[in-house]
């Protein structure tokens, strides 16, 4: 279910955020002590039974309340409501924790149940078997799936640097007002060294070699004019790894050295990127994990 990194109250309204998600019958009856951040002892009657998804707040947070859009690092216990049987569990470890993408669709439970929290809240919610299940497959059981999420950190949605002047030669591009961003190619050959402009500057933290960073990308194929990956599109985030080697070298080029909140445009040619093509990245860089 998790990717590991390894009236008002009852809804959670407030500061420009609506949830349709609101406590119930089912959520409010959980019980999770413990400290925030660690593994709670979690519990409620058995059976536990709702057709829809409702959310209780255990522990208030005192950020922002987060929007669709917005990673988050979280940590969870999910279990079965017949049974009480827990059928994960994050690592709960001092660094780390799951990434999610709030109103993440694959996985609606979370994805609407946890709208219009805020950071370091803890959570009760309670879905149906349908709305627990990941969007592209069927759910395994009939039973009510219990979560009990701690939401460790936020990022922002998108960007949010100053934007900067477009630089010549470069592809154009323009943002949805979701950050979405879509990319103009330039008719002309592919540039066969590698290239880079700032479309926004931050004024985070600077990115050093071997950070993990938490981004939102594009890659278009420039000779294909086709988008080869896009976190956009799956509507979550990523974490590049600048140590690892699954990123190639002109991508951690292109973001090493910049600010966080800054949105970089790099052209990667193949002698520096992968499968023999040159890649065109938009890079939204949200923050970093250590």
């Amino acid at each position: 279910m998790l990717a590991a990194l390894t009236a008002c109250a009852p809804g959670l309204a407030g500061n420009g955020c609506e949830s349709t998600v609101t406590s119930g019958s089912a959520s409010a009856t959980v019980d999770a002590p413990g400290d925030f951040g660690s593994a709670p002892e979690v519990r409620f009657p058995t059976p536990l039974i709702t057709t829809t998804i409702e959310r209780t707040e255990l522990i208030a947070g005192d950020g922002e309340r987060l929007k669709p859009g917005q990673p988050v690092f979280l940590e969870a216990t999910i279990l079965n409501g017949t049974d009480a049987t827990v059928l994960q569990q994050t690592a709960y470890a001092p660094e780390g924790g799951s990434l999610f993408t709030i109103g993440d669709t694959a996985l609606p439970a979370l994805g609407t149940g946890l709208e219009c929290t805020t950071e370091g809240s803890r959570v009760a919610i309670v879905a149906s078997a349908e709305d627990s299940a990941a969007s592209d497959s069927p759910p395994a059981t009939s039973d009510s799936v219990v979560f009990v999420v701690d939401v460790v950190r936020a990022f922002p949605a998108r960007a949010n640097g100053t934007v900067q002047l477009a630089v010549a030669g470069m592809p154009s591009v323009v943002t949805a007002p979701d950050g979405t961003p879509g990319i103009t190619i330039p008719s002309e050959p592919a540039p066969t060294e590698a290239r880079e402009s700032l479309l926004r500057l931050g004024d985070g933290d600077e990115i050093v070699a071997g950070d993990q960073v938490v981004a939102k990308l594009t890659a278009v194929d420039w000779e294909g004019e086709s988008v080869v990956q896009s976190t956009w599109e799956t509507g979550s985030a990523a974490i590049v790894d600048l140590a690892g080697d699954s990123v190639s070298e002109g991508l951690k080029e292109a973001i090493t050295g910049k600010t966080v909140g800054s949105q970089v445009l790099a052209i990667v040619p193949p002698a520096a990127g992968a499968d023999g093509a040159t890649l065109i990245y938009v890079i939204d860089i949200l923050g970093t994990v250590n």
